[in-house]
C-alpha cells in the first residue's frame, strides 16, 4: 500500500480525518474531548526544557503531567522527562526518561515486499498538518521537521488536548446512602504521519490515575493498485472476486527508557502464577505467584498469568513500598517471520546507539547487529530499556474503503505502589488505607 518514490515528496496538506474518526477506536477508552487545556500556575515545577517544547497539563481531577517533546528525523515525536504529580504529592514523580516509537515493520503476506517505515520509508518526513477540528478543545503546536523535503519545514502537527475516558471508579457503601464516583480525565498528545497510502496516528494518553497508554492507529486508504493478490492470499474488495487486496502485518515497536524517581538504575521483575487443581478438602483451585528478578537482558513472551514491572531503585510511596510501573500488553498478533518480531518484549541494557528495533541505522560496534533481538546478549541490567512489540495482521475488508477506519494497536504501563492509595481517592475516604474498621 505504498506510492511511487517520486510522489513521496508531497506538500503537507491538512489530513482528511474527521473528529468522529479520531474518537472512534482508542484502546484506552476514548470519550468526548473536554475544554481547552489550561496553563499550569507559574509557580509549579516545570519540565526541564524551553516553553516551546514543554507540555504541562493539570487535569480537572488534580493530577499534573509534565514532559518535554522534540521531533526526530526518523522516529518522529519523542517525549522526554515525563513526570506525574497526583494531588497530595508534594513534587512531581519522574516516570520516563524518554518514550518513542521504535519501528513499524510491515511485511506483505505474498512475500513481495516488506517495509521498515521509520528507518526505511520516511515516516518522520510525512508529518501532517492538523486542522483545528482534529484537536478539539486543545492546542496544535508547530513542529520543525529535520531535513524537510518541503520549502517550509514547519508543520502544525502536534496536538495536545484533554479527554474524558468514562468512570475512573464507582463505589457504593453498605448503607447504600452514598455513591462515590468520578469520571476519569486524560491528557492526549498525538501526531499524524503519512507513509504511502497509510496515515499513522501516534497517540499518547496520560491518565489522571498515573497510567500511560501508547497507541498507533492506522487509517488513510487502501491502495487501488494493490488489488492484485494473484497468489490467492488476498481478500476480495469491490464487486465480485476479481480484485484482491494484499494482506500484510503491522508490527509496531515502542522504546521506553524508564527513570523512576529520576534514576535510570531501575530493577526489572517478572511474575508468573501457576494454578493447581483443588486437593481433598479444598473448595477451589489454588494459585501460587512467584517473582523472578531479571538481572540480565531479556527476550520475553506474554502468556497467561505472566506480567512484568519496572521497580524504582530509589523511591518509595508513603506506605514505604517501592514505586513501580507494571507493563500491560495490548492485544497482539505476533509475527513469526523475522527474528526480532518473534518475542513480545525485550529488555536491553541502555546503549545510546540502539534506537530502532529493526534496521537500526547506527553503528553500535562490531557484531552488534541491526535489530533488538541481537542486542539481548547477556549484559547485566543497570539501566534497563523496554521494547514492546504489538502486532496486527491486516486482512482487508470491504469496510476498509473509503477512507479506512482507524485500526489501533498499543499497550499501557500502570502505576503499582506509586502512591499509597488511589490518587483520585475522595478526601472523606482517605483514612481507609490498609486494614481498617468501620467507624462507629
Amino acid at each position: 500500500m505504498r506510492v511511487n518514490s517520486n510522489t513521496k515528496a508531497r506538500t503537507r496538506a491538512a489530513a482528511g480525518l474527521t473528529v468522529a474518526a479520531l474518537a472512534a477506536g482508542a484502546t484506552a477508552g476514548a470519550g468526548p474531548a473536554t475544554a481547552q487545556p489550561k496553563a499550569a500556575p507559574a509557580a509549579a515545577p516545570a519540565a526541564d526544557c524551553s516553553a516551546a517544547y514543554r507540555i504541562e497539563q493539570k487535569l480537572s481531577s488534580g493530577t499534573t503531567w509534565r514532559m518535554c517533546w522534540r521531533y526526530d528525523g526518523k522516529a518522529g515525536l519523542v517525549l522526554e522527562k515525563i513526570s506525574y504529580q497526583p494531588k497530595g504529592e508534594p513534587k512531581p514523580i519522574r516516570v520516563l526518561n524518554s518514550a518513542r516509537l521504535g519501528q513499524i515493520h510491515v511485511p506483505y503476506d505474498d512475500g513481495s515486499v516488506e517495509y521498515d517505515d521509520l528507518t526505511g520509508f520516511d515516516f518522520a518526513q510525512g508529518l501532517m498538518n492538523l486542522a483545528p477540528g482534529e484537536c478539539p478543545g486543545g492546542t496544535i503546536k508547530s513542529v520543525k521537521v529535520p531535513d524537510s523535503w518541503n520549502e517550509d519545514p514547519n508543520v502544525k502537527g502536534l496536538c495536545t488536548t484533554t479527554r474524558s475516558r468514562g468512570h475512573a471508579y464507582r463505589m457504593q457503601g453498605d448503607t447504600a446512602n452514598k455513591v462515590f464516583q468520578a469520571q476519569g480525565k486524560d491528557l492526549l498528545v498525538y501526531t499524524v504521519n503519512q507513509v504511502g497510502w497509510y496515515e499513522y496516528m501516534t497517540e499518547w494518553r496520560f491518565q489522571d490515575d498515573g497510567a500511560i497508554t501508547m497507541n498507533v492507529g492506522a487509517t488513510g486508504s487502501l491502495s487501488w493498485d494493490d488489488y492484485d493478490a494473484g497468489d490467492g492470499r488476498g481478500w476480495p474488495i469491490g464487486k465480485g472476486a476479481s480484485a484482491k487486496s494484499t494482506s500484510h502485518s503491522h508490527n509496531a515497536f515502542w522504546r521506553l527508557d524508564f527513570a523512576l524517581d529520576g534514576s535510570t538504575k531501575n530493577k526489572v521483575e517478572q511474575y508468573d502464577s501457576a494454578v493447581t487443581a483443588p486437593t481433598r478438602g479444598q473448595r477451589a483451585p489454588t494459585t501460587k505467584t512467584t517473582r523472578t528478578k531479571v538481572t540480565k537482558e531479556l527476550a520475553g513472551d506474554s502468556k497467561a498469568y505472566r506480567w512484568w514491572r519496572m521497580v524504582s531503585a530509589t523511591g518509595k510511596n508513603k506506605d514505604g513500598h517501592a514505586r513501580s510501573y507494571e507493563i500491560v500488553p495490548g492485544v497482539t498478533t505476533k509475527y513469526p517471520g523475522r527474528s526480532y518480531t518473534k518475542r513480545d518484549l525485550y529488555v536491553t541494557q541502555y546503549n545510546k546507539c540502539e534506537l530502532f528495533a529493526s534496521h537500526n541505522p547506527g553503528n553500535c560496534g562490531p557484531g552488534a547487529g541491526k535489530s533488538v533481538d541481537k542486542w539481548v546478549n547477556g549484559q547485566t541490567l543497570t539501566h534497563p530499556v523496554v521494547w514492546m512489540n504489538i502486532g496486527f495482521h491486516h486482512i482487508a475488508r470491504d469496510e476498509d474503503q473509503q477512507p479506512m477506519p482507524v485500526h489501533w494497536q498499543g499497550f499501557s504501563i500502570a502505576p503499582r505502589d506509586v502512591t499509597a492509595m488511589n490518587p483520585l481517592t475522595p478526601a472523606e475516604l482517605g483514612w481507609q488505607n490498609g486494614h481498617w474498621q468501620p467507624r462507629r
